[in-house]
């Protein structure tokens, strides 16, 4: 288990900072990006209105962020796994998923004031990196299966 650690101590160093760039990105995420749902979730959004958003501002901001989390679990699945076809599969996945979740977005925006959950959900699986946590064991269950 030791000699394990010490052959891999690479990857569990680029590993670990990137774990560390997905919590600074999110500590940090109210002076990096406009959001003014940031506030808005935050209190008793049930019965409020959409804020006022500037929806430029607001789309650079949710595709800024998406972009980041993109690159950092693409840099932890190639650290992981070391397979270009993993690598370029789960980058059609993010890019599938981005055109997938923005659009949903906006539409929830502009289209259902009342669907304050929906936008949440939705919002939620664009500025969080939850695909990576269904990414890597989808990855791993994946290799071992095709081992045996």
């Amino acid at each position: 288990m030791l000699n394990k650690i010490k052959q891999n101590k690479i990857k569990i160093l680029i590993a670990v900072i990137v774990v560390c760039c997905f919590g600074i990105i999110r500590a940090f995420e109210s002076q990096l990006f406009y959001d003014p749902f940031l506030d808005y979730f935050e209190s008793n959004f049930i019965k409020l209105p959409f804020p006022e958003v500037n929806v430029f501002s607001l789309f650079c901001g949710l595709l800024l962020r998406y972009v980041l989390n993109t690159l950092l679990s693409l840099l932890l699945i190639y650290t992981l796994f070391s397979d270009r076809d993993i690598l370029k599969f789960s980058t059609y996945l993010y890019v599938f998923f981005l055109i997938l979740l923005l659009g949903m977005f906006f539409i929830i925006l502009k289209c259902f004031p009342d669907a304050s959950w929906l936008l949440f959900y939705v919002r939620r699986f664009i500025i969080q990196p939850i695909f990576i946590i269904l990414f890597i064991p989808a990855f791993y269950y994946q290799l071992q299966y095709s081992k045996n």
